[in-house]
Protein backbone atom coordinates (compact mmCIF):
# COMPACT_ATOMS: atom_id res chain seq x y z
CA UNK A 1 0.00 0.00 0.00
CA UNK A 2 1.66 3.23 -1.02
CA UNK A 3 1.97 6.41 1.50
CA UNK A 4 -1.07 8.20 -0.29
CA UNK A 5 -3.67 5.15 0.47
CA UNK A 6 -1.95 4.70 4.02
CA UNK A 7 -2.95 8.49 4.56
CA UNK A 8 -6.72 8.27 2.94
CA UNK A 9 -7.22 4.97 5.08
CA UNK A 10 -5.91 6.47 8.25
CA UNK A 11 -8.85 8.10 10.82
CA UNK A 12 -8.23 11.98 11.62
CA UNK A 13 -8.75 12.47 14.72
CA UNK A 14 -12.12 13.90 15.23
CA UNK A 15 -11.34 16.05 18.45
CA UNK A 16 -8.59 17.51 16.36
CA UNK A 17 -10.64 19.29 13.95
CA UNK A 18 -12.69 22.58 14.04
CA UNK A 19 -15.98 21.13 13.50
CA UNK A 20 -17.54 20.16 17.04
CA UNK A 21 -21.24 19.44 15.63
CA UNK A 22 -22.94 19.52 12.50
CA UNK A 23 -26.90 20.79 12.22
CA UNK A 24 -28.52 18.95 9.40
CA UNK A 25 -31.68 20.96 7.65
CA UNK A 26 -33.87 18.25 6.26
CA UNK A 27 -37.74 18.47 3.92
CA UNK A 28 -39.44 17.06 7.02
CA UNK A 29 -42.29 16.67 4.09
CA UNK A 30 -40.16 14.22 2.21
CA UNK A 31 -39.79 10.70 2.74
CA UNK A 32 -36.37 9.96 1.19
CA UNK A 33 -35.41 13.05 3.15
CA UNK A 34 -37.20 12.08 6.93
CA UNK A 35 -35.19 8.10 6.08
CA UNK A 36 -31.87 9.13 5.31
CA UNK A 37 -32.43 11.46 8.97
CA UNK A 38 -33.57 8.30 10.52
CA UNK A 39 -30.83 6.26 8.64
CA UNK A 40 -28.32 9.08 9.97
CA UNK A 41 -29.32 9.44 13.52
CA UNK A 42 -29.07 5.18 14.00
CA UNK A 43 -24.86 5.73 12.94
CA UNK A 44 -22.66 6.04 15.85
CA UNK A 45 -20.95 9.56 14.82
CA UNK A 46 -17.83 10.97 15.90
CA UNK A 47 -19.27 14.35 15.40
CA UNK A 48 -22.59 15.14 16.66
CA UNK A 49 -25.53 15.40 14.57
CA UNK A 50 -28.72 17.50 15.16
CA UNK A 51 -31.64 17.68 13.08
CA UNK A 52 -33.89 20.15 12.46
CA UNK A 53 -36.60 20.54 9.52
CA UNK A 54 -35.85 23.28 7.37
CA UNK A 55 -37.96 26.31 7.28
CA UNK A 56 -39.10 25.43 10.70
CA UNK A 57 -39.29 28.28 13.40
CA UNK A 58 -36.24 26.62 14.62
CA UNK A 59 -34.36 26.97 11.50
CA UNK A 60 -35.44 30.45 11.43
CA UNK A 61 -34.28 31.02 14.79
CA UNK A 62 -31.05 29.46 15.05
CA UNK A 63 -29.69 30.63 11.29
CA UNK A 64 -31.60 33.76 10.44
CA UNK A 65 -29.57 34.52 7.46
CA UNK A 66 -29.58 31.42 6.17
CA UNK A 67 -32.08 30.98 2.73
CA UNK A 68 -34.86 28.61 3.87
CA UNK A 69 -36.46 28.28 0.64
CA UNK A 70 -32.83 26.68 -0.67
CA UNK A 71 -32.35 24.54 2.42
CA UNK A 72 -36.02 22.97 1.57
CA UNK A 73 -34.60 22.73 -1.97
CA UNK A 74 -31.56 20.35 -1.02
CA UNK A 75 -29.83 19.08 1.85
CA UNK A 76 -27.87 22.05 3.84
CA UNK A 77 -25.53 21.29 6.63
CA UNK A 78 -24.16 24.00 9.02
CA UNK A 79 -21.28 23.65 11.12
CA UNK A 80 -20.47 25.10 14.76
CA UNK A 81 -18.77 27.76 13.70
CA UNK A 82 -20.94 28.42 10.69
CA UNK A 83 -19.60 26.90 7.78
CA UNK A 84 -22.61 25.91 5.35
CA UNK A 85 -22.43 22.78 3.40
CA UNK A 86 -25.16 22.37 0.15
CA UNK A 87 -25.67 19.34 -2.05
CA UNK A 88 -23.33 16.73 -2.54
CA UNK A 89 -20.47 18.48 -0.27
CA UNK A 90 -23.67 18.25 2.83
CA UNK A 91 -23.46 14.61 1.89
CA UNK A 92 -20.01 14.14 2.12
CA UNK A 93 -19.94 16.21 5.64
CA UNK A 94 -22.80 13.92 6.89
CA UNK A 95 -20.93 10.94 5.95
CA UNK A 96 -17.16 12.52 7.69
CA UNK A 97 -19.21 12.60 11.23
CA UNK A 98 -20.02 8.88 10.89
CA UNK A 99 -17.85 6.66 12.33
CA UNK A 100 -18.04 3.80 10.06
CA UNK A 101 -18.20 5.98 7.05
CA UNK A 102 -15.64 8.47 7.30
CA UNK A 103 -13.05 6.63 5.09
CA UNK A 104 -16.03 7.01 2.19
CA UNK A 105 -16.08 10.75 2.80
CA UNK A 106 -12.42 10.79 2.34
CA UNK A 107 -12.75 8.52 -0.92
CA UNK A 108 -15.81 11.25 -2.06
CA UNK A 109 -13.90 14.35 -1.73
CA UNK A 110 -11.66 13.54 -4.18
CA UNK A 111 -12.39 14.50 -7.50
CA UNK A 112 -13.78 11.28 -9.08
CA UNK A 113 -15.51 10.49 -5.72
CA UNK A 114 -17.05 14.15 -6.07
CA UNK A 115 -18.25 13.00 -9.83
CA UNK A 116 -19.95 10.16 -7.73
CA UNK A 117 -21.21 12.06 -5.14
CA UNK A 118 -22.70 14.49 -7.39
CA UNK A 119 -24.71 12.16 -9.40
CA UNK A 120 -26.41 10.01 -5.71
CA UNK A 121 -27.68 13.78 -4.82
CA UNK A 122 -28.87 14.42 -8.51
CA UNK A 123 -30.75 11.18 -8.52
CA UNK A 124 -32.32 11.52 -5.37
CA UNK A 125 -33.56 15.09 -6.61
CA UNK A 126 -34.89 13.24 -9.17
CA UNK A 127 -36.31 10.70 -6.82
CA UNK A 128 -38.22 13.75 -4.80
CA UNK A 129 -39.31 15.46 -7.86
CA UNK A 130 -41.12 12.86 -9.15
CA UNK A 131 -42.71 12.13 -5.65
CA UNK A 132 -43.43 15.93 -4.66
CA UNK A 133 -46.72 17.55 -4.19
CA UNK A 134 -47.01 18.98 -7.66
CA UNK A 135 -46.04 15.67 -9.53
CA UNK A 136 -48.94 14.35 -7.49
CA UNK A 137 -51.25 17.17 -8.53
CA UNK A 138 -50.11 16.94 -11.75
CA UNK A 139 -50.84 12.98 -12.40
CA UNK A 140 -53.65 12.40 -10.02
CA UNK A 141 -51.33 11.08 -7.09
CA UNK A 142 -48.63 8.81 -6.98
CA UNK A 143 -50.04 5.41 -5.29
CA UNK A 144 -52.83 3.79 -6.51
CA UNK A 145 -54.77 1.96 -3.72
CA UNK A 146 -57.55 -0.58 -4.10
CA UNK A 147 -60.10 1.07 -2.02
CA UNK A 148 -60.15 3.75 -4.30
CA UNK A 149 -60.90 1.72 -6.80
CA UNK A 150 -58.10 0.53 -8.71
CA UNK A 151 -57.22 -2.86 -9.44
CA UNK A 152 -54.26 -4.60 -10.69
CA UNK A 153 -54.25 -7.53 -12.75
CA UNK A 154 -50.87 -8.58 -14.02
CA UNK A 155 -52.27 -9.75 -16.78
CA UNK A 156 -53.64 -6.34 -18.16
CA UNK A 157 -52.28 -3.32 -15.63
CA UNK A 158 -54.15 -1.67 -13.31
CA UNK A 159 -57.83 -0.65 -13.86
CA UNK A 160 -60.31 1.68 -12.30
CA UNK A 161 -63.96 0.17 -11.20
CA UNK A 162 -65.05 3.75 -9.18
CA UNK A 163 -66.13 2.51 -6.03
CA UNK A 164 -70.00 1.41 -5.66
CA UNK A 165 -69.75 0.53 -9.49
CA UNK A 166 -69.17 -3.74 -8.84
CA UNK A 167 -71.22 -4.29 -11.96
CA UNK A 168 -69.16 -2.09 -13.95
CA UNK A 169 -72.08 -0.67 -15.30
CA UNK A 170 -72.11 2.93 -13.27
CA UNK A 171 -73.77 6.22 -14.40
CA UNK A 172 -71.17 8.82 -15.28
CA UNK A 173 -73.37 11.89 -15.30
Amino acid sequence: MTAVAIAADRDRDALGVPVRGLTVLYDARCPLCTFLRDWLARQRQLVPLDFVPAGSDEARRRFPSLDQRAALDEITVVGDAGQVYRGSAAWIVCLWALREHRPLAYRLSTPAGARLARGAVLAAAKWRESHSSRARAQWGGSVYYSGDGWVYDPQRGWTYNPPGCDSGTCATG
